[in-house]
């Protein structure tokens, strides 16, 4: 087993023993982490094990359940998730909506994943990589998470920045202001009140269903572009990053943090598990269909006009649109941005105070008030802080900080997808919830697609003038020849294991959590899985250099 810090709060936090449980409550480190289900919409007792018969009794309990799964998705439109969307409608009209669709399964499969692993555990996804990897790659997680969630909050800030100057208030008083309301916010002592103002933000989401109404737009032509693939002007390096910048600010990193820990934090236990993959699915309709809508106000506010192919940021788009289709839908447009800039930067600082909270043994629960949690509450608000002022900051390089987002986040994706998968696959941790066969195999393909589209997005980063659709085509080929091979020997190498029967599975299922941390054996590694993770930490190492190579080369 990897060592744990020698502090008296860690010690306490995780001796199995300090946390007294019931019967089908996961091991959690934080004695906050059991109790009640108090949601923003109703309330589940610990001790409720009563079944749900009927439409009435399933819709109360999902609704209080409710909450994670539509947050993680709708934090996931963020200030860069609309310039990105946005840029896509303004430069190739509605012919990129069918990129949407083919998210939808790739966010169900991959937060599906992540409910169990909270759920089943009880523990962070930080804290599970620790154990069940080694202390490396637990650090490079946590450490990585933080430098990529901290840039993200910065750009979140000029998306408030940029929502607010649209109505004449400088980013002076614009970014204090939201960053004492994050702070606020995040600080009520209370999970339900949170997630009682992260409700608020998701239904301020859904302001771009008038905003598309302002823009008249064409359904038939809508419909075609959603289910038929194509690209205005045909594809080119320049279609093929922005399509990968699509999937890139859809699917993040920090999304699997953050719905495991509010999982626990929740007091989601296994019986709950498909309420929650309820609210999941629900949740990742919602991003999509929000993502869509904003790709076609400005594919229909701008084609054929002179604006049409010249994106400029987000900013921009809402003084584009108040004079396209009037001053109102300018303003809707700059009040989503707005909207989408705090959800994203509140999701993506709290995922950052859980990892760290799970990993160095603090109290880290919503629950719990800023006396009784200081570091959780501590690391939030200096991010936070931090984030805010370098943007306030005159001549900042914030053109800079973005394009190290994206890159970034490319370097991370595939370690991120690799240890989901794995862990998902450990038995030790999470037995009878483990991935099937089928889940394995649609999972592996999506893993293996997003480390492809991870390495055309470091490598165009680092020589930009690659060819990035010949790229695509030569890596296409070899991940379709990976994934064969890797699909023969899976079949070759697989041990038949006894089937439970359905009698049985249902009631082991419903109670059965993973056993406290300590009482684990670290997985033993194939040669193959050995060779395969010494190649991962290799592409970060050396992607983290290029990477930092070709920052240090902009700045300058």
């Amino acid at each position: 087993m990897s060592e744990r810090p020698d502090t008296a709060e860690e010690t306490t936090l995780s001796t199995p023993q300090a946390v007294p449980r019931p019967v089908g409550v996961p091991p959690v480190l934080d004695e906050a982490h059991i109790g009640d289900i108090r949601g923003a919409l109703g309330t589940i007792k610990l001790h409720d094990t009563g079944a749900r018969h009927g439409v009435r009794a399933r819709l109360a309990a999902l609704l209080a359940i409710m909450g994670p799964g539509l947050i993680v998705m709708v934090g996931d439109n963020d200030a860069g998730g609309v310039s990105t969307y946005s840029q896509a409608g303004q430069n190739y009209g509605t012919t990129l909506l069918w990129t949407l669709v083919l998210l939808i399964p790739v966010l169900i499969v991959n937060q599906e994943m992540v409910i169990r692993l909270g759920a089943v555990t009880g523990v962070g996804h930080a804290r599970l990589i620790n154990e069940r990897f080694g202390r490396f790659w637990g650090w490079f997680s946590v450490g990585d998470l933080f430098i990529l969630n901290f840039l993200t909050i910065v750009t979140e800030f000029i998306g408030v920045s940029l929502a607010l100057e649209y109505f004449g208030v400088s980013r002076y008083i614009a970014v204090p202001g939201a960053a004492l309301t994050l702070i606020a916010i995040t600080s009520t002592g209370s999970f339900r009140s949170w997630e009682r103002f992260m409700y608020v933000f998701v239904v301020a989401n859904f302001l771009v269903i008038p905003l598309l109404l302002f823009a008249h737009p064409q359904l038939g032509q809508i419909a075609h572009h959603t289910f038929v693939p194509g690209i205005q002007g045909g594809a080119s390096s320049t279609a093929v990053l922005l399509i990968i910048a699509i999937v890139g600010t859809t699917v993040a990193p920090w999304q699997l943090f953050f719905q495991q820990s509010n999982i626990i934090d929740k007091r989601i236990t296994p019986r709950w598990i498909n309420y929650e993959r309820a609210d999941t699915v629900i949740g990742a309709f919602v991003v999509v269909l929000g993502a869509g809508a904003l790709i076609a106000v400005t594919a229909f506010a701008f084609g054929g006009t002179h604006y049409a192919g010249h994106f400029n940021d987000a900013g921009t788009v809402a003084t584009g649109i108040g004079r396209r289709l009037g001053s109102t839908a300018g303003a809707f447009f700059a009040i989503v941005l707005l909207n989408a800039s705090l959800i994203g930067a509140a999701a993506v600082t709290l995922s950052t105070s859980y990892a760290f909270g799970d990993v160095f043994g603090a109290r880290h629960s919503l629950n719990r008030g800023l006396r009784d949690a200081k570091m959780f509450y501590a690391s939030f608000a200096l991010m936070v802080v931090f984030a805010a002022a370098i943007v306030l900051i005159p001549g900042a390089p914030l053109g800079l900080i973005t394009t190290s987002v994206q890159a970034l986040a490319g370097v991370l994706l595939p370690s991120a997808t690799v240890f989901l998968l794995l862990l998902c696959n450990d038995r030790e941790v999470l037995g009878p919830w483990a991935n099937p066969p089928w889940l394995n195999a649609i999972a592996s393909v999506i893993v293996a697609v997003l480390v492809e589209l991870s390495l055309i997005l470091m490598a165009s980063t680092m020589f930009p003038q690659i060819n990035v659709t010949r790229l695509f085509e030569y890596l296409s080929l070899g991940t379709v020849a990976g994934l064969i091979v890797a699909g023969v020997y899976t079949l070759r190498q697989r041990v038949s294991r006894t089937e439970m029967s359905s009698e049985e599975s249902v009631p082991e299922r419903s109670t059965w959590t993973m056993p406290p941390l300590a009482l684990l054996e670290r997985p033993v590694w194939s040669p193959g899985r050995k060779a395969g993770m010494l190649l991962l930490r290799g592409y970060l190492v050396v992607a983290m250099v290029l990477l930092v190579v070709k920052t240090v080369q902009l700045a300058h």
